[in-house]
Parts: C-alpha cells; sequence; structure tokens
C-alpha cells in the first residue's frame, strides 16, 4: 500500500471510527479548586501564552497529522488559514512521503502561502533518521514550509502494529542527536499517543532537544487506528490499550525541571479546556491535539473549527476565573483536587 493511501485511512478512521483509548488521559482525576470570591473580572482574563520564545493566544498547538495525499492540502490550507489569524502554533503531518516523492511537496507547501507568519514545525519520523538524515532532505523538509521549528515523532508501538510498519529502531536516537547537530532552529520530539517517561525524555534531553511533546495515552489509540485498517491480516487488540497516560508523563518528564531547561507539551487526549488548563496547571507549558482539530474540519470546515477553538476559549476564561487566576501563568498544582 503506498504511503499517501495510508495516511488517508489514518485520517478517515481517526475521524470516523472509535479508535479512542478505552483508558483515561487521567485528566478527570481532579477537579478544580472552585473559589467563590476570585475577585477577578472575567474580561481581565489573559489566555496568552509563551511557547519557544513567542507569545500566542492560547496554549494550543494544532499537532501533526494531515500531508502527502490528495485531500490533506485542502485541510492544511484551513489550519494554516486559521493558525494565522488566531495566533496558534501548528505543525504538518509526517514529511516522509514528500522526501520519498517530491510530487507531495505542494501538499505541505501550501500551507506558508496560508500563514505567512505562524509558527509551523516540520515533521518526520524518528525511524527515518536512523543512519543520518541527509543534509538536503533536511534543508527540502524545513525549507519547503520554511519551518521554525521540527518534531521528531516516535511511534514503535504503532509500527508494529502496522502491517507494512518499520521494525527496526536502533539508531534512532543517535538520529535525533545528529539532527539536532544540523538544525539551527529547535528540535520537538514527541510521541504519536503511547507517552513519553522520565527515563525517555532525560536520554532525549541529554543530546539537546529543547521541547518535549509528552503525547501520552488517552487521546487517538493508533493501535487501535492500524488494526482496524483494511489490509490488516492480524489484528493484535491486546495492545489497544497500551501506553503511559497524559498525566502520568507530565508528572514524570516535569521532575526532570531541577536538572534541565527544556519545555513541554501535554498532548494525548485533549478534549477540551479543561483538559488544557489541568496540564497546565500539572506542569506542562502547552498543549496540542490534533483529532477534534481534524474532526471539526472535515465536519464543517473553517467555521466548525472557529466554533470548536471559541468554545474552548470561552471555557478556559471561565475556568480561570473560578478557580481565582488572571492569567495561565498564575495556574499551579493547587488549584486541583484529587477526586476521591
Amino acid at each position: 500500500m503506498s504511503i499517501q493511501k495510508r495516511k488517508k485511512e489514518h485520517v478517515d478512521l481517526s475521524v470516523n471510527q472509535q479508535v479512542a483509548y478505552d483508558k483515561s488521559a487521567g485528566f478527570n482525576q481532579f477537579d478544580f479548586l472552585h473559589n467563590a470570591l476570585p475577585e477577578i473580572n472575567v474580561s481581565d482574563v489573559d489566555l496568552t501564552a509563551r511557547f519557544l520564545n513567542r507569545e500566542f493566544s492560547f496554549p494550543l498547538f494544532i499537532s501533526s497529522m494531515t500531508g502527502g495525499y490528495a485531500e490533506a492540502g485542502a485541510v492544511n490550507t484551513i489550519i494554516a488559514e486559521f493558525c494565522e489569524e488566531k495566533n496558534l502554533p501548528f505543525g504538518v503531518g509526517s514529511q516522509r512521503v514528500m522526501l520519498e516523492d517530491p510530487q507531495q511537496v505542494e501538499s505541505f507547501s501550501i500551507v506558508r502561502s496560508h500563514a505567512p507568519t505562524a509558527f509551523i514545525a516540520a515533521n518526520i519520523g524518528g525511524a527515518q533518521l536512523i543512519g543520518g538524515l541527509e543534509e538536503k532532505k533536511i534543508r527540502m523538509m524545513i525549507d519547503s514550509i520554511e519551518a521554525d521549528a521540527v518534531i521528531v515523532h516516535l511511534n514503535p508501538l504503532q509500527e508494529l502494529m502496522q502491517q507494512e510498519g518499520d521494525r527496526k529502531f536502533s539508531g534512532i536516537e543517535d538520529g535525533i542527536a545528529d539532527l539536532i547537530k544540523k538544525v539551527e532552529c529547535p528540535v520537538i520530539v514527541k510521541e504519536t499517543g503511547a507517552g513519553i517517561s522520565s527515563q525517555v525524555a532525560q536520554r532525549l534531553l541529554d543530546h539537546g532537544v529543547s521541547v518535549i511533546d509528552v503525547a501520552g495515552a488517552g487521546g487517538t489509540s493508533w493501535a487501535k487506528v492500524e488494526n482496524l485498517r483494511d489490509n490488516q491480516m492480524d489484528p493484535m487488540h491486546e495492545f489497544d490499550d497500551w501506553g503511559l497516560s497524559t498525566v502520568e508523563c507530565i508528572c514524570q518528564v516535569d521532575s526532570l525541571r531541577t536538572n534541565y531547561s527544556f519545555e513541554m507539551i501535554a498532548s494525548g487526549g485533549i478534549r477540551s479546556a479543561f483538559d488544557i488548563l489541568k496540564a497546565m496547571a500539572l506542569g506542562a507549558d502547552f498543549t496540542a491535539s490534533a483529532q477534534p482539530i481534524i474532526k471539526a474540519i472535515v465536519e464543517g470546515g473553517f467555521d466548525s473549527l472557529d466554533e470548536l477553538f471559541c468554545n474552548w476559549e470561552k471555557q478556559a476564561r471561565y475556568i480561570l476565573t473560578l478557580v481565582g487566576c488572571s492569567k495561565i501563568d498564575d495556574l499551579k498544582p493547587n488549584v486541583l483536587i484529587k477526586r476521591t
């Protein structure tokens, strides 16, 4: 099966089928501590957040998911226009297909023409870095979208569940270290939904990774996605719920801050402003989401995405008011209480 067809299947299944983890991302363990005397006006609440030395209107990174198939250009155009208008960062889907087939460049490069000032991240799989990625391919990947950062995605679980997936993972760590030496922009390393532990994060930080996107379990299960694909001859549903919850990952990776300087994105099961602000209170610097964004676009284009985002903004303003915080930076673990 071609990479293009596989990418389309991934998006279709994640939007139209029940492919969420059965286990929770962990945010439902907590309630916000209600403040009956907040002394804050809703209109004064500040939702801006900083990420990699840039200020954004809201702490939401629209995560990598699309690119490299016929319909991806239209989806990426909407995301690009939306992020340009709202001042949000976003990442394109894996650019592997573009590096193997230059005819696919346009489904990626289109984003910069529609988002001339937005923060856009390039994206490549860890397996493609084994042995080192050629300089000309790195330049093509970055220059095609004038990338502000490079995302390296780690997905051993998904690859193992994928009939035609990679089976070799030795050398990815050295490949990441080599990439960091070759690029001038920040390198973000993310999982695709099974989580990054403190042990793995420490190894990445030792090589100079700027941002860890924990991408924990609780959102889309890519094991489920692969097990539901049409060409899957030997599904292994025992792995559908494999992974570390997003909250567990946040807490583990946050513990490294005493010895390392880095930024952390929380993704995996981010489905509302409640999840976003709980993640920030637990220690994340920013959050990311993909599935709800793509689903909104598929169902109603730009307008549906705008409606979703405006609802999340409204939720966030109310939550911050009700916990007595005038800005996101004021969120600390003490605004949360563990449910009994």
